[in-house]
Parts: structure tokens; sequence; C-alpha cells
């Protein structure tokens, strides 16, 4: 497996930028990858997914969310979200430009929300999801749901989350998926909280290959 290179597309406004994992023998697919609030795309469960992926045969894109690019900390804006959304749009654009298979969308928490608010408003753009601790609700606020787009979406998803998970139950998130028209998939993480138990000095190892596994089973 090739490593990975550092990716961007100026071209395009917001701009994708991140890092690029190229396979050794490609199957012609890709998948995007991007992050939580927290975070960015040098998180070590996102490094590791696309090492999977790359070593079956993906494309793999993680990429900075336009909020990111323009502040390396802090979380994003509610009122940019839009924003963010369309550099997730680009980012597609900007892989298809070297890919003819099929290409797959998602993140953790907040990076998964905004993919499927986005494939909820364009149900073409991608083949799949793939959604990782996915933020139901603000934690202790269960009240706080944000599902108003779920019914609206219809791009076949795989949900990964962890039983111990604050920003959303096993029990809620089968509520909330009830609520999607298109095939879906919730893979338990049994112990883990948001971060899916893959942080940099303590990660569940075997993780990244599990969600492959499922991912694959599923697509």
């Amino acid at each position: 497996m090739q490593p990975a290179v550092t990716f961007s597309d100026n071209s395009l406004n917001p701009a994708v930028r991140g890092f690029l994992h190229s396979p050794e023998n490609s199957n012609g697919d890709a998948l995007i990858l991007t992050h939580g609030a927290g975070s960015d795309c040098t998180s070590p469960l996102l490094v590791a997914l696309s090492e999977v992926f790359a070593a079956h045969g993906y494309v793999v894109l993680r990429c900075d969310l336009p909020y990111r690019q323009e502040r390396r900390t802090g979380p994003p804006f509610p009122g940019n979200a839009d924003r963010d959304r369309a550099g997730l749009r680009n980012a597609v654009a900007a892989i298809r430009k070297s890919v003819t298979g099929r290409i797959f969308l998602g993140g953790h928490s907040y990076g998964g929300r905004q993919s499927t608010m986005l494939c909820a408003e364009e149900p073409n753009l991608v083949s799949g999801l793939l959604l990782l601790s996915y933020p139901l609700h603000p934690p202790r606020k269960a009240d706080q749901l944000r599902i108003q787009h779920l019914p609206n979406l219809r791009t076949t998803s795989l949900f990964v989350q962890g039983t111990r998970d604050p920003f959303g139950s096993i029990e809620e998130i089968s509520k909330a998926l009830a609520l999607i028209p298109a095939k879906t998939e919730l893979m338990k993480v049994e112990g883990a909280s948001h971060d899916l138990s893959f942080k940099a000095k303590s990660r569940a190892e075997a993780l990244p290959a599990r969600i492959f596994a499922h991912f694959d089973g599923l697509f």
C-alpha cells in the first residue's frame, strides 16, 4: 500500500484539502471520510480506516471540512453548516475526476451528520454512507433530536455506534433508523463511547477491519 499524500483542489469553492490514500490494486471505488466537530482529518480512527479501505482497493480521501481549513481549533459555527456541506459536495466532485466506480461518503459525528443532510438533499450524490458515532442529540439532551431530515434520506447507510455513546443510545439510534426509507445497518461497538474506543494511546485495533467487513457485506 502506498503512503498517503497531501491532496488539494483549489479550483473549487470551498476548496478540498486533505490526504489521499491510493491502493496498489484499485477496485475502481472511492471513499471520502471527514471528521467530528472537535477534530480534523488526521484523527487516528480516520487514518486507520483509510488504510484498511485502501488495502482492499478503495481510493480514500480523508479531508478537512471548510470550517477546519479556516480554523485549526474550535467547533464549527452552526450558521455555516451549509458551507461544510458544500465542501463535502466538492470533495465528491474532486474524487469523481479520477474514479470510475462508486463513491461513498461519510465520517465521524459532525462530519457524518452533515453527510446525511447533504444526501437527504441530493439522493443521487453517492452510492452509500459510512456513519461513525452519529450525533443523534447533544449529551444529556435527548429531547433535542436531530432527525428532521432522516425521512428524506434515500442513501444506503451503515451506522457504527458505541453502546455507551452519550450522543445516542443503541435504542435511540434504532428508532431513528426506522425513519429512513433507504436500506440501513447498525453495527454496535460494545462498551464504546463517542470515540468508538479508538483514542491515540488506547485503541481497539480490530475495529477498522470489523467496520470494513460490515461495510463490504452491506455494499
